[in-house]
């Protein structure tokens, strides 16, 4: 049986329009959060005027995450049975639709309370259609790759990731410095989100015309054990809990450091509107530029040491650059930029280390359903959790504290996650480079 690194390089082609449409899916997908985010202020005004505002805001932040583990149980399965290619042009298109249509809402000052209920609604649909999105772009990517590259072309999907943020970022920063205050806060929010159509077609369109993963068709030509959720919890228990506890460290994170700073930092630290977007823009632009390196670092020195760098770094500087974040906008920037810096090689190795946790034929089930259930519980909900401890507190440190917590999740989990760096994914055993009688272990070194 040939090995399907062989196969793919030579399809130098295949493999680069494979990597190029799931990352700019990705970005299309995750434009949406990045824009939510660096417009948070403005949707509160425009949808939840009071006192207790901006915990509205991170409400609908959070209840779009109530739907993504039924998107995951939905779309999972689904896509182990009919392949990944097309449930992921189909997420693409919902997500696009339900972002775009944000931008058309009423405000509550022209239809009430009516104006937060469609904006939640709409919210829930990104939640569902989110729900089977990320799990299957690292899903395809991980089995279109290359296996002594897989963490090197897999840290392009989070290149995506962060491109949609950044994207997100840089355009309302434009808008704000072309449209000025009155003017965000009036109208001028909504061309962001308006935005997202467009760039949901031509995500649609990429994705349209990529072949399926050899991987997927392999298996699903010659009989394999059976699929779906029922087999995910019962047979691979292990790998659900292990792939959970990592995401509860990983999205704590990614939630707080990157969804609700902009809101921490013109709150509780009290920079201006557009300092605040610059600085989110510096800093994730600085992580886009080291992620290729560091998932190339993780092929040869492999995944296990990388996450551990990461989670043990984060539990011990989070508290120390939160601190240093309130001493003033440079020390804010640098702070931002050493924690994005340490939470980069959890980042750059989603697509190389969840993937690899399950076999081919439950591993888009499996990813999404543990990957799903553990951000709606912990991810989603830590704007809103950052937000309401520090309303009721005073306490400006929690957000770091929040994180330390998570890490401490991630060091639990990370003790029974398997080595997989340069292990074939084909088959239906599960991948571990550790274990010399592996059937893919095999595979992979002939």
């Amino acid at each position: 049986m040939p090995d399907n690194s062989t196969e793919f390089e030579k399809q130098p082609r295949q493999l680069r329009r494979s990597v190029a449409a799931s990352a700019m899916g990705n970005a299309t997908e995750w434009f949406d959060y990045g824009v939510y985010a660096a417009t948070a202020t403005y949707l509160t005004d425009a949808f939840f005027p009071g006192d207790l505002g901006t915990l509205g805001t991170m409400l609908g932040f959070a209840v779009s995450f109530v739907l993504r583990p039924l998107g995951g149980a939905v779309w999972g399965p689904l896509g182990d049975r009919v392949g990944r290619k097309v449930v992921l042009a189909t997420t693409i298109l919902l997500m696009a639709a339900a972002t775009g249509a944000i931008g058309l809402i009423p405000t509550h000052a022209t239809i009430g309370v009516a104006a937060p209920i469609l904006l939640i609604l709409l919210r829930v649909v990104q939640g569902f259609s989110t729900g089977g999105e990320y799990g299957g772009a690292a899903t395809y990517l991980a089995e279109c790759s290359t296996d002594r590259k897989r963490g090197f072309l897999g840290s392009f999907l989070e290149f995506g990731t962060l491109g949609g943020f950044v994207g997100g970022s840089a355009v309302v920063l434009v808008c704000q410095l072309a449209l000025g205050s009155d003017a965000m806060h009036d109208w001028g929010w909504r061309i962001p989100f308006l935005l997202a159509v467009p760039l949901g077609l031509i995500g649609w369109y990429l994705r349209s015309r990529l072949d399926e993963s050899p991987v997927f068709e392999e298996v699903a030509e010659r009989p394999k054990p059976p699929g779906g959720l029922r087999e995910v919890l019962t047979t691979y228990r292990r790998e659900t809990l292990t792939l959970a506890g990592l995401v509860v460290a990983l999205n704590v994170v990614n939630y707080t450091l990157l969804t609700y700073q902009p809101t921490y930092l013109e709150k509780t630290i009290g920079m201006g509107e557009s300092a605040t977007t610059a600085m989110m823009l510096t800093g994730q632009v600085v992580m886009m530029l080291v992620l290729p390196f560091f998932g190339g670092l993780s092929d040869r020195v492999g995944r296990r040491p990388m996450w551990l760098v990461s989670l043990i770094g984060l539990a011990v500087l989070a508290v120390p650059m939160y601190w240093l974040m309130g001493q003033g906008t440079g020390w804010a920037i640098a702070g931002f930029i050493v924690l994005g810096l340490l939470y980069v090689p959890q980042l750059s190795t989603i697509s190389s280390t969840f993937p690899a946790i399950f076999p081919t034929h439950v591993r888009y089930a499996g990813f999404a359903l543990a990957y799903n259930v553990s951000t709606a519980l912990f991810g989603g909900t830590a704007p809103l959790v950052n937000e309401a401890v520090i309303e009721a507190t005073d306490w400006a440190l929690f957000p770091a504290l929040y994180m330390v917590g998570a890490s401490l999740i991630g060091l639990v989990a990370w003790n029974f996650l398997r080595e997989t760096a340069g292990t074939s994914l084909r088959g239906t055993e599960v991948p571990d480079a550790e274990n010399p009688m592996s059937e893919l272990a095999v595979q992979s070194a002939t």
